[in-house]
């Protein structure tokens, strides 16, 4: 029997566009950290190493990855830890290497077309012993650049205990018979773009106006492991009542970040 042949699959058609593609593709991340310290000293430790583990040498070195990830050009760097705690870094991106090199001028052209920047804000509730780390994440970039090949990355980069991600497409471009285009590829939703093992481990709610080319995501672990979230102390230290205590605490705090508002009043 002769061997059958494959139907060689056919190749997308690629855009053809009239000259520089305008589109701004901008990917936002709300990502939070929550740890329990349960004395005023736990909690200071807490927030002096979590200020410590993602300090601006650490972001800088994430904000490359990602420029890295997504095929972009960094043109400048700007970085800074500030006291008492957090940090900024923020980086210039291009589509293709500046030709000469960027000077200032240049440089500040680019700053509301492309760029890459983080900021944290560690934060502690003295009452409950809860304490939360929150990085912010934006991703902005123009032409083929696509801020999405990064999602994965980042999620994996940082403590993700919750996960808030709004992706926009603005403005447009143009094809080669003047034809305006508002995106020039398909989405449904961001989670098409997040493997399939990192979204097993978490809860997912989306919200889409594909008409505006708007699309948000909302993720929270599913299975909270207790020794995962203490600081300063071990959960077999600690009686039962204690750690169904804890357990609420943890729960409700990821539950009111996850859907914006505290659901759970008077619980705080």
């Amino acid at each position: 029997m002769g061997k059958t042949k494959r139907k060689a699959k056919p190749r997308k058609k690629k855009l053809r566009l009239a000259g520089f593609n305008n589109l701004t593709k901008t990917l936002t991340f709300n990502i939070y950290d929550i740890c329990y310290a349960t004395t005023a000293r736990a909690r200071k430790e807490y927030l002096e190493y979590i200020d410590e583990e993602y300090n601006s040498s650490r972001l800088e070195k994430i904000m490359k990855d990602v420029a890295d990830i997504i095929g972009a050009n960094i043109l400048n760097i700007s970085t800074q830890d500030y006291d008492p705690m957090g940090a900024s870094v923020t980086m210039l991106i291009s589509e293709a290497p500046i030709n000469p090199p960027a000077t200032p001028d240049i440089v500040l052209a680019h700053l509301d077309k492309s760029h890459i920047c983080s900021h944290t804000y560690p934060e502690t509730n003295k009452r409950t012993g809860i304490s939360t780390f929150r990085v912010d994440i934006d991703v902005s970039t123009c032409g083929k650049v696509s801020p999405l090949k990064a999602l994965n990355y980042l999620i994996s980069s940082f403590e993700s205990d919750v996960v808030l991600i709004d992706y926009k497409v603005r403005g447009f471009t143009r094809d080669t018979r003047g034809r305006k285009l508002f995106i020039d590829h398909k989405i449904l939703s961001i989670q098409e773009f997040i493997s399939k093992t990192v979204l097993r481990r978490y809860r997912t709610i989306d919200f889409n106006i594909h008409q505006e080319n708007l699309f948000h995501t909302k993720m929270v672990l599913d299975d909270v492991d207790l020794d995962n979230y203490l600081f300063g102390v071990k959960s077999v230290a600690m009686t039962e009542s204690e750690r169904d205590a804890v357990e609420t605490m943890l729960n409700r705090e990821m539950t009111d970040i996850f859907y914006g508002k505290n659901v759970y009043p008077g619980a705080h």
